[in-house]
């Protein structure tokens, strides 16, 4: 994207913000209202963007046919999605697939690949409402990984998964990375940051304020910012500036 600007209800929450997302796990750091929820929103062509250039896999995206062009290759998994109660796992993995123009054909088998790599094999004929928020998680997941999309954008993917879950679910992105997909993953959970990605953008206030590896981030901490490990302490420093002695921002 290119010098976009977007926005919601008139206020503006992006402005002039020019980004290139890679192949790779790139992981999108950030406060509450810092923009992360309308980028995603922004290159899932849910929201056309206010100003600017949103560039998708080499093509421009400026009007419904372009846009329902770029669905076909994005998934997306925000942090509430709905799902009709009485649809079964595999009924609502197979019904975001066919959302995004998955061949009929192929359908069937990529759901059943979808809700293994996900670890719900098991339980595909359960219903939606019967689900935990963990499982209700996984589920989502799955339906944003069928078909094996080229982008892949996660909004606070982990929430309510367990720990082993959460190494399955870097595991799961890291394969779905080395097979080639981009994966954003938004979280503010640094740790699966530091140990699932390849690059750490840090949003605040609708701009990027860093971007690099998660080792070039912790190197930025400064002595008295907060954390409890160098990588928090780096993404606090950008957030905060400069730090005192008495660690208050300058």
């Amino acid at each position: 994207m290119t010098s976009l600007t977007q926005g919601y209800d008139g206020r503006r929450i992006i402005e002039d913000l020019d980004l290139s997302i890679q192949t790779g796990v790139t992981g999108l750091l950030g406060p509450n209202g810092a923009g992360k929820t309308t980028l995603f929103r922004t290159l899932a062509t849910i929201a056309p963007p206010w100003s600017g250039l949103l560039e998708l896999f080499g093509e421009p995206v400026s009007n419904e046919r372009q846009a329902r062009r770029a669905r076909r290759s994005i998934g997306y998994l925000p942090q509430d999605f709905g799902y009709y109660p009485a649809f079964s796992i595999t009924d609502f993995v197979r019904y975001c697939a066919w959302l995004r123009e998955v061949p009929s054909r192929k359908a069937e088998s990529l759901t059943r690949e979808a809700l293994g790599a996900v670890g719900l094999a098991d339980r595909a004929q359960d219903h939606m409402k019967s689900l935990s928020g963990g499982m209700l998680r996984r589920a989502g997941i799955a339906a944003a990984i069928v078909g094996s999309p080229d982008l892949l954008l996660l909004d606070e993917p982990t929430v309510g998964l367990d720990p082993a879950q959460r190494l399955d679910f870097r595991e799961l992105i890291r394969s779905l990375a080395r097979a080639g997909t981009a994966v954003v993953l938004s979280t503010h959970l640094v740790e699966d940051v530091g140990a699932a990605c390849d690059t750490v953008l840090v949003l605040n206030d609708g701009q990027v304020r860093h971007s690099g590896t998660p080792q070039q981030l912790a190197e930025l901490a400064a002595p008295t910012a907060p954390g409890d490990n160098p990588l928090e302490r780096g993404y606090m420093t950008v957030l905060g500036g400069q730090w005192s002695n008495e660690g208050d921002a300058l």
